[in-house]
C-alpha cells in the first residue's frame, strides 16, 4: 500500500507545481545581452577610456610596465622580449613570468593602448564567466531563468568580480574558462560528442597560458573529479558501458596532455627557471604555504561583507584583503533552497557532487585552520610551491552558482514554503539586531589583533549598516516569495525580479572593488628627473626608496614605473626575480645591504631617487635635481652617487670558488671587485690555479656602444691582457652567449650572480646576446599542439556530423 500512496503524493505535487517557465526565443542571445549589461554596470568607465586599476593593484604597481614592455617590443621587432633588464639586475622575461605573455589578451595590446587592452581583458572575462556558466547549466538541463541566475551568481560573486581589485587577471582568466571546460566535458561524456576532446584540449591550453599555475592545478583537479563522476555515475537513468567510460576518460586525459603541451612555450622556460627562482625547492614551510588562507572568522563575509572590514577597513589576520568574500544574500537564499525536495530531484547526483566540491574547496581554502590541508600538501604535486589556498574557492563559487540555479527553479516553481521564507527573515533580523547592539563587533574584537582594534571600532557603523542592508535584501526576496505563493505575480515577472534583485545585491558590494584611474599616460607620465636619467649615455641603475610616510603607493618609488621609461632599477616589484640577486642585495635578509659600497658597485647603481631633501645616511652623494613633483603626486629628489660603478669592468685575474666564499668576499669592505672575477666552480672558463695576492686593478675602461634588452656591445679602451675577464652588471642565466672580436667566447656566472666573460689576450670588442633554447623548443611544441588540438576538434565535428547523417 505504501508504494501507491507515494505515487499518489508525487502525482498530486506534480499537478500543483507549475511547470518550468519556457525559455524565450534566442535564449543564448538574451543571456549574453543581460550579462553584458551586468558587466557594464560595473565597468562602464572603460567606455570613457579609464584604466581599471587602483593604487593597490598589482597591475598599477607592476603589471602595466610588464605588458607595455612586451607590447612595445612585439610591435617594434615582431617577437616577444626574452630578457627584462629593468628590474632586480635583469631576468628572463618568459621564464620568470610577466603575466599573460601568450594568452590571447596579448592580441588586444597589438591594436589598443596597453592600459585600454588590460581594462577590456578584465571586462570581457567577467562577461564570459557568466555566459559560460549559463551554457554549462543549460547543458545540464536547467531552465533558462535558473541558468541565467546561476550565471549571475558566478560572474558577479565576490570571488570572481573582485579579481579586478588586486589586479589578478590570470586568476580571472582561468575562473572564466572553468565553467566552459565543465560544459565541454559534460557534452563529451554524456552527449557523446567527439569534437569536445579537441575543444577541451584548447581550453586547457588557454588556462595554462593564463598563466596561473595554481588555478590551473585546481582546474585540472576539479575537471578530473568531474570526469570520473560523469563516466562512472548513473545520470538520468543512464550508465555508460565500462568500455565507453574508459575510452572517454582516456580521450579526456589525452586532451589534457595536448592542452598542457600548448603551454610549452611558457612552461618549458619556467621549468628551467625553477632552480634559479626565489622559490627553488618550494616555499619555506607549511605555515608559509598556508598563508593568505580564508580565516574561519571571515566566513561571515559571505553574508555580511562588512564583518571583517572591506578594503582599507580590513582588520583580519591576513594583513591585506583586496578581494571580496561576498557570495550574496540572494544567492545564499536560493542556494540553500536547492536542498528542498532533493530526494525527488532527477539531477540529485549533480547537486550532491557539487555540494561535495563546495565542501572540499571550503576546507582547502581554510588552510591550516583545519587538519584537512595536510592531505593536499602531502600528496598533490606542486602544492608546496603555492601559498594562498583560498584561491581554490572559485570552484566552490561555481558550486554555489549551480545550487542557486537549482534553488531559483524551486522558488519559481513555488516549491519553497512560507516556513522557509519566514526562517530566512528571522535569521536575517537576528543578525541585524546583533550588529546593532554591538554583539558582532565584540565577536570581531575577540579575533582581531590588538594592533587592529581601532579598525574594528571604526568599522562598527559600516557593520551595522551592512547587516541591515543584508536584511533588506532578505526581506525583498521573501516578499517576492510570499507574492508568488499567493499568486500575486506571474512566473516570468518573478523570474526577472529575482534575477534583478540578485544582480543589484551583488552590484552594490562589488562596485566598490572596481576602481578606475586616469589613463596610463597620466599615471606613468615623465618628469624632469626621468628626463635627466633618460639622457645618460651609458647604462646605469637607480635605487628608488621612500622615506617619508606614504600618502599612497608611488609607482616610481615602490613600483616599476621607471621601467615604462626604460630606466634600469636596482630593485623593483616582481616576486620571481633571480634568487641569487636577492641574496646578494639582501632583499630577504635582516641585514640591509642596499647601501653597501660593494653592492652598489656590483649592481651598477649611479643614482638614488627618494622623497627627502637630504640624504645623510648615504656617503658621497650629490643632489642633482629636485624638488620635483612626480606623476604619483610625491615630491622627489635625484641624488648622484660620486663613485665609479660602471656597467662592466675588466679584471686582471679570474678565480673559481664556492658560492659561500664568493659571497663573503664580495661583502668584505676591503675587497675591490675590479681586481678579480670570482667565478662559480662549475663555470666553463679558465681560472688562475692559485692566487695568494690579488693583482692591482687594470687601467682599462669599458664603454657600451649599443644596449638593448638581451643584446649588448661593449668596447675596451685598450687590449685585454692574458688571463683577464670581463664582468658585466647583468644577472647571469643560461642562454647568455658572448663573442669577443667576432669569435665565440666562454662565459659563466661571476661575482655570485653576474655575467663573466673569459677574455683572450688582445680582446677589444665584446658582444653579449641572450637566447632561450627552451623557448624555441617550447614554441615549436606549442604550435604542434595547437594544430593537433584543432585537428581533434575538426575531425570530431566531421565524425559527429557523419554519425547524424
Amino acid at each position: 500500500m505504501a508504494q501507491p500512496r507515494e505515487k499518489t503524493r508525487q502525482g498530486t505535487e506534480s499537478a500543483s507545481t507549475p511547470a518550468a517557465l519556457p525559455a524565450p526565443r534566442f535564449a543564448f542571445g538574451w543571456a549574453a545581452l543581460v550579462y553584458a549589461v551586468g558587466t557594464l554596470s560595473l565597468g562602464y568607465p572603460a567606455l570613457l577610456g579609464k584604466f581599471l586599476v587602483s593604487p593597490h593593484s598589482d597591475q598599477y604597481i607592476a603589471g602595466y610596465a610588464f605588458r607595455e614592455f612586451a607590447a612595445s617590443t612585439l610591435k617594434a621587432t615582431g617577437h616577444f622580449p626574452l630578457w627584462n633588464p629593468y628590474l632586480f639586475g635583469g631576468m628572463p622575461y618568459i621564464a620568470a613570468m610577466h603575466g599573460d605573455i601568450f594568452y590571447p589578451t596579448f592580441l588586444l595590446r597589438m591594436v589598443m593602448p596597453t592600459d585600454v587592452a588590460m581594462t577590456w581583458g578584465f571586462v570581457i572575462h567577467i562577461f564570459l564567466a557568466g555566459l559560460f556558466t549559463f551554457g554549462f547549466l543549460r547543458a545540464l538541463g536547467y531552465s533558462f531563468y535558473g541558468s541565467l541566475i546561476g550565471g549571475f551568481a558566478y560572474m558577479m560573486s565576490g570571488q570572481i568580480a573582485s579579481y579586478v581589485s588586486p589586479g589578478h587577471d590570470g586568476k580571472l582568466f582561468v575562473s572564466a574558462l572553468f565553467p566552459l571546460a565543465l560544459w565541454i566535458l559534460y557534452r563529451g561524456f554524456r552527449g557523446a560528442k567527439t569534437w569536445t576532446w579537441g575543444a577541451f584540449a584548447l581550453v586547457i591550453g588557454l588556462c595554462a597560458l593564463s598563466p596561473h599555475p595554481q588555478l590551473l592545478q585546481y582546474t585540472l583537479l576539479a575537471c578530473g573529479a568531474y570526469s570520473l563522476f560523469l563516466a562512472l555515475s548513473t545520470l538520468d537513468g543512464v550508465s555508460l558501458p565500462r568500455a565507453v567510460a574508459i575510452r572517454r576518460l582516456g580521450a579526456a586525459l589525452a586532451a589534457v596532455i595536448v592542452g598542457l603541451a600548448i603551454s610549452a612555450v611558457q612552461y618549458l622556460p619556467v621549468r628551467e627557471y625553477v632552480s634559479w627562482s626565489p622559490r627553488a625547492g618550494g616555499l619555506a614551510d607549511y605555515s608559509t604555504a598556508t598563508s593568505y588562507a580564508w580565516n574561519p572568522e571571515e566566513l561571515m563575509n559571505v553574508y555580511l561583507p562588512q564583518f571583517s572590514g572591506m578594503l582599507e577597513n580590513y582588520w583580519g589576520r591576513n594583513g591585506i584583503h583586496l578581494h571580496s568574500d561576498y557570495v550574496g544574500v540572494v544567492v545564499l537564499f536560493l542556494a540553500s533552497a536547492a536542498f528542498v525536495g532533493l530526494r525527488g530531484d532527477p539531477r540529485r547526483k549533480h547537486i550532491i557532487f557539487w555540494s561535495s566540491a563546495l565542501l572540499v574547496s571550503l576546507l582547502w581554502s581554510l588552510g591550516s585552520s583545519t587538519p584537512f590541508y595536510h592531505i593536499p600538501y602531502a600528496i598533490v604535486p606542486g602544492t608546496k610551491f603555492f601559498r594562498a589556498p583560498a584561491t581554490i574557492f572559485f570552484v566552490g563559487t561555481l558550486a554555489i552558482a549551480l545550487l542557486a540555479c537549482v534553488g531559483a527553479e524551486r522558488f519559481l516553481e513555488r516549491r519553497i514554503s512560507r516556513r522557509y521564507l519566514t526562517g530566512w527573515l528571522i535569521a536575517g533580523g537576528i543578525i541585524a539586531v546583533l550588529a546593532s547592539v554591538g554583539a558582532l563587533s565584540n565577536v570581531a574584537e575577540s579575533f582581531a589583533d590588538e594592533s587592529r582594534f581601532e579598525r574594528v571600532l571604526a568599522n562598527r557603523s559600516a557593520l551595522v549598516a551592512g547587516a541591515w542592508r543584508s536584511f533588506f535584501f532578505v526581506a525583498l526576496v521573501a516578499a517576492l516569495g510570499f507574492a508568488m505563493l499567493r499568486g500575486k505575480i506571474s512566473g516570468r515577472a518573478a523570474a526577472w525580479s529575482l534575477a534583478a534583485l540578485l544582480a543589484i545585491d551583488l552590484w552594490t558590494i562589488e562596485r566598490l572593488y572596481w576602481t578606475f584611474s586616469p589613463p596610463a599616460k597620466v599615471i606613468y607620465a615623465s618628469d624632469p628627473i626621468i628626463e635627466m636619467l633618460k639622457a645618460e649615455p651609458q647604462p646605469f641603475r637607480v635605487l628608488t626608496f621612500p622615506v617619508q610616510p606614504a600618502h599612497g603607493r608611488d609607482v616610481f618609488l615602490t613600483g616599476d614605473g621607471l621601467m615604462t621609461h626604460r630606466i634600469r632599477g636596482m630593485l623593483g616589484y616582481h616576486g620571481n626575480q633571480i634568487g641569487r640577486y636577492n641574496e646578494l642585495v639582501g632583499t630577504n635578509s635582516a641585514e640591509n645591504r642596499f647601501f653597501m659600497p660593494n653592492v652598489l658597485q656590483l649592481t651598477n647603481v649611479k643614482y638614488f631617487v627618494t622623497d627627502i631633501p637630504q640624504l645623510p645616511f648615504v656617503a658621497r652623494t650629490t643632489l642633482v635635481k629636485g624638488p620635483v613633483i612626480n606623476a604619483s603626486g610625491d615630491t622627489v629628489y635625484l641624488y648622484r652617487l660620486e663613485a665609479e660603478n660602471p656597467y662592466s669592468w675588466v679584471t686582471p685575474v679570474a678565480v673559481k670558488a664556492p658560492d659561500d666564499q664568493v659571497m663573503a668576499t664580495l661583502l668584505n669592505p676591503r675587497f675591490d671587485a675590479k681586481r678579480a672575477a670570482l667565478f662559480d666552480t662549475s663555470a666553463n672558463v679558465a681560472a688562475a690555479p692559485s692566487v695568494q695576492t690579488l693583482p692591482a686593478a687594470l687601467a682599462i675602461t669599458t664603454s657600451v656602444r649599443h644596449y638593448e634588452p638581451g643584446h649588448v656591445q661593449i668596447d675596451l679602451s685598450a687590449p685585454a691582457p692574458q688571463g683577464s675577464s670581463l664582468v658585466v652588471s647583468e644577472n647571469y642565466y643560461p642562454g647568455w652567449q658572448a663573442t669577443v672580436d667576432g669569435r665565440a667566447a666562454r662565459i659563466g656566472r661571476a661575482d655570485y650572480t653576474l655575467i663573466g666573460v673569459e677574455l683572450p689576450q688582445g680582446a677589444r670588442a665584446i658582444e653579449l646576446n641572450f637566447t632561450s633554447p627552451s623557448y624555441t623548443r617550447g614554441k615549436a611544441i606549442t604550435w604542434i599542439a595547437i594544430v593537433l588540438g584543432l585537428l581533434m576538434l575538426g575531425a570530431g565535428i566531421w565524425r559527429d556530423r557523419r554519425r547524424v547523417a
